[in-house]
């Protein structure tokens, strides 16, 4: 049996599966949308964990789920999620009697163990929809590829219940019970654009949002005074993975937020949002640039400095505190519905 979800590619694998399950009901909305309503754009950095082997230890979006958990209350949609499980052969027959019921389900995996991608890392918060079984095997909805994939049941066992950092623990999500009307859009991203603001200016935590950014741009530029060249230019490289190969990253995030910004303005019939998406859009690109000087740095191709270095994220850094404060702003002042 195989649920008729249409499969569409995504740049995030979370919005990706968030917006694909929404369409599954009825109610149409872009991952860019997804990812504003979900408050998906974020960043923490923990000075504490260690970075070697560790691509966690920077993030640019909410912990795995927060997306999910977001949009669906934004949206009043009801829904249910089961963090663990403790018996692997009953989260499968979970996800068994979910399919029956005619429910296609989301999952965290763990991304190495997956046969249809060529990458080969120990990332546990990727996640993917599960559309369908026939015998033991699964059919799977994962947006970061282009087509329909299938999967044994050993293999989606394994991936459910993959090891280590962020062990996803057979986590699962669905949607509850099918909405009855359209959702209010215009209070679903007010309130995305709020969480997101609180999240990245108006914290006091040293690690999380802008102030997060500031404090690895002072770590950067003690780098190779405290860990050596070589370790330092790991560090680069840790950094530099979590900015460009999971999800979409620094650079990436800021344009997909760019999008829902552009999207807003058309919804709400508020042009001044499509400024704040040429100034989101302006960001990535100095993250963009971040990236690749980081890149140049590693590979031993460039002749910028550390100090260089640190100096271009607390540009950034500025610049995204002057982008969130004007954002908190115009929307306390003019969008009042």
């Amino acid at each position: 049996m195989t649920l008729n979800f249409e499969h569409r590619s995504a740049a995030h694998c979370e919005a990706g599966v968030v917006s694909n399950l929404l369409n599954f009901y009825g109610i149409q909305l872009s991952e860019p949308m997804i990812f504003g309503i979900g408050a998906g754009l974020y960043f923490i950095n923990m000075p504490f964990v260690p970075f070697k082997g560790n691509m966690s230890k920077f993030s640019f979006r909410t912990l795995p789920g927060g997306i999910f958990v977001h949009a669906m209350k934004n949206l009043q949609v009801k829904v249910s999620m089961k963090k663990r499980f403790f018996n692997e052969e009953k989260a499968m027959k979970e996800v068994d009697n979910l399919l029956a019921q005619g429910i296609p389900v989301g999952n965290g995996v763990g991304l190495y163990f997956l046969p249809y991608t060529p990458i080969r890392i120990h990332f546990n918060a990727h996640h993917l929809c599960v559309v369908g079984k026939e015998g033991y095997e699964y059919t799977i909805s994962d947006p970061t590829v282009s087509t329909i994939q299938k999967l044994s049941y050993d293999t989606l066992k394994k991936v459910r219940f993959s090891k280590g950092m962020f062990a996803p623990k057979g986590k699962m999500y669905w949607v509850k019970e099918k909405p009855s009307s359209s959702p209010d859009l215009h209070t679903a991203i007010m309130n995305g654009l709020k969480t997101t603001c609180k999240n990245m200016i108006g914290t006091p935590i040293f690690a999380i949002g802008i102030r997060g950014i500031v404090s690895l741009s002072r770590q950067i530029r003690k780098l190779e005074a405290r860990y050596g060249e070589q370790d330092a230019l790991i560090f680069l490289a840790t950094l530099l993975q979590s900015m460009e190969e999971f999800g979409t990253g620094g650079a990436g995030f800021r344009f997909l937020y760019s999008a829902f910004l552009y999207e807003t303005a058309e919804i709400l019939n508020k042009p001044e949002f499509k400024d704040f998406a040429t100034e989101m859009n302006n960001i990535g690109d100095l993250w963009r640039q971040f990236a690749l000087e980081c890149g140049r740095k590693f590979k031993k191709r460039n002749e910028e400095s550390y100090d260089q270095l640190a100096d271009r994220l607390l540009e950034i850094s500025a610049k995204e505190k002057e982008f969130f404060v004007a954002l908190r702003k115009y929307i306390k002042t003019a969008c009042k519905k």
